[in-house]
């Protein structure tokens, strides 16, 4: 049996090398040594103190109890300096529960009595207090169970040091994170690192957490089941996102032939370049809008890079994750007026609040439900918080002046929905002027097409909003019936469906016909193989990451209108999926 080996070809260690598939969801290959990442809560071992060693654990227990206690106090602070009053009540609370006997004594006499690490003696206890919340009658003092796990959470995670912080590899570009599971705000900490890749063992091709590893170039796997248990700390794995392979402890073969395959990835990434000053065009001259998506400010430096001509989509709801308070008018005014500004006149659509299904409101699960993914999420959440989304609306609309603002609505389905935005968008409109404050007044107001619902409607919408953004990904879900973060149910998750590309063709042409603009924003307007087809169906502007954009770029100066669009509608009149692949695969050579 060959031996495993290490980045620098020597043998490593004597573990067998094996190799795990699941689903790739961001391209490249990546070599490094693995970082075991939990959340706090995911997953507390338990091991046994030696009896000398019981005090010091006594300590680090009270430690992490004072460590947190005064990161509470100093949020407290600032709560005084302009931030939301709730905040104050939601820090006491939680210093509160801290301070009593049951969370900061008893788990010291579960350390003693059971020679027990201070995590597991923390969670014991922690999982007493909770069961006893969930028998309250009161609904109000059932819910305060919240806050008992997120006040735990917070002294877990000072014992843990960090949950994201890796050891072992003394760079981070050397850094494979492996997890059961990442959320998307743990995917927004990884814009701070650097890190060579990540696998997780659940989730799906186009859930959060992998379009955002999109964005982060980073290659990826999800779905892979058990990797968190199988691979150990430090072993050296090799993360081939394109083919969804995880190979740990390669023999020094494999490890060339891989670093070999991850040189010439590189090298044909760097060619790419050459096109980002290349005006975005079809070979028989039609004029393409390439734009991108982004999460955070900090994200439009790749976004210059790659040479898009417009933002299509930033997704709001990232600064409102990994706070304990609500981002304030002043802070998102902020952060929307850096991004204007950097894109020097080039348009910025920025989508509202999209909390709900995976991502949640600081301190809580207020957007949760039985099934939060048809809850209360998006523009339904906006308008049942309407002083939230007053919020958004007047910080955007202060920004407007900074460049060329586009609000985009996501999650429609309903005429009082569009008209309930509208309603509270003219209201911070008066509330600025009221206070003279300048804004543009005519900033164009969109809505998102993710709703099979809204795409069998559309006349409702084209008659109310100015331009329209086809949400792929969600739409996908919702015609399947498919949870698009299971990975259990990622063979149905189909684009190609018959009736997917109905739906987003003939959302595409009305728009066409009704003269209103009209982008694909999700997944599928980044993906290479489905570029001519969209083309054929008529779109002319695609929203994707940064860094699919130059590769998009390729493919449309590749194409020409007159032989794809026929092609384009052969696929679309067939209802057979291998026939649909068949033609795809023939529009694509």
């Amino acid at each position: 049996m060959n031996q495993p080996a290490s980045a620098n070809g020597l043998a490593q260690t004597l573990t067998p090398s094996f190799t795990l598939l699941g689903a790739g969801v961001s391209a490249g290959i990546a070599i490094g040594y693995a970082h075991l990442v939990s959340t706090a809560r995911l997953e507390v071992p338990q091991y046994e103190i030696a009896a000398n060693e019981v005090d010091a654990e006594v300590v680090r227990f009270d430690n992490a109890m004072a460590q947190t206690q005064q990161a509470l106090a100093d949020l407290a602070a600032s709560a005084t300096q302009g931030v939301a009053g709730e905040l104050g009540a939601f820090v006491s609370l939680h210093r509160m529960l801290l301070a009593d006997s049951t969370l900061s004594q008893t788990p010291r006499d579960i350390i003693r009595e059971h020679r027990a690490n201070a995590e597991w003696a923390l969670v014991q206890q922690m999982d007493r207090l909770v069961e006893q919340f969930e028998q309250f009658e009161d609904a109000y003092l059932r819910e305060r169970k919240h806050d008992v796990e997120q006040a735990v959470e917070r002294v877990l995670k000072a014992l843990l040091g960090t949950a994201h912080t890796p050891s072992g590899p003394s760079h981070e570009e050397d850094v494979i994170v492996v997890a059961h599971d990442l959320s998307p705000a743990d995917m927004i900490l990884f814009k701070q690192h650097k890190f060579a890749g990540f696998v997780t063992d659940v989730g799906g091709v186009t859930s959060h957490t992998a379009i955002v590893a999109r964005s982060l170039s980073l290659p990826a796997i999800v779905g892979l089941h058990h990797a968190r248990e199988l691979i150990r700390e430090n072993e050296l794995v090799i993360v081939d996102g394109a083919e969804g392979t995880l190979i740990v402890n390669p023999d020094a073969q494999v490890l060339t032939e891989y670093q070999l395959k991850k040189r010439s990835y590189e090298l044909d990434r760097q060619k790419l370049k050459r096109l980002k000053t290349t005006p975005a065009a079809t070979l028989d001259g039609t004029p393409i809008e390439l734009h991108a998506n982004i999460e955070l400010p900090s994200d439009i430096e790749t976004v210059v890079e790659a040479g898009a001509t417009g933002i299509g989509l930033f997704r709001s709801e990232f600064l409102f994750l990994n706070r304990e308070d609500l981002p304030t008018e002043d802070e998102q005014f902020e952060a929307y007026r850096q991004v204007l500004e950097a894109m020097n006149g080039m348009p910025v659509t920025i989508r509202t609040l999209d909390l709900g299904a995976d991502k949640v409101l600081p301190g809580g699960e207020r957007t949760a439900g039985p099934n939060p993914a048809l809850g209360l999420r998006a523009i339904r959440f906006c308008l049942a918080e309407p002083g939230v989304f007053l919020t958004q609306l007047r910080a955007m609309l202060r920004a407007s002046r900074y460049g060329k603002l586009r609000i985009l609505i996501p999650m429609l389905a309903h005429a009082h929905e569009i008209d309930g935005a509208l309603g509270l968008l003219e209201h911070a409109k008066r509330s600025l002027q009221g206070e003279g404050t300048a804004f543009d007044t005519d900033v164009p107001v969109g809505g998102m097409i993710e709703v099979p619902a809204a795409a069998l409607s559309l006349p409702m919408f084209l008659h109310r909003l100015q331009f329209l953004s086809i949400g792929t990904n969600d739409l996908i879900q919702y015609t399947l019936a498919i949870d698009r973060a299971d990975e259990t149910v990622a063979h149905l998750y189909d684009p190609l469906h018959p009736a997917v590309l109905q739906l987003v063709a003939q959302t595409i042409r009305a728009c066409d016909k009704a003269g209103k603009p009209v982008a694909v924003c999700g997944e599928m307007a980044g993906e290479v193989e489905m570029t001519r087809l969209l083309l054929g169906f008529g779109l002319r502007q695609f929203s994707m990451h940064a860094s699919q954009l130059l590769e998009v770029k390729q493919q449309v100066l590749r194409s020409d209108l007159g032989e794809v669009t026929p092609l384009a509608t052969r696929i679309l009149r067939n209802t057979e999926s291998s026939k649909v692949h068949t033609l795809l695969e023939r529009l694509n050579t």
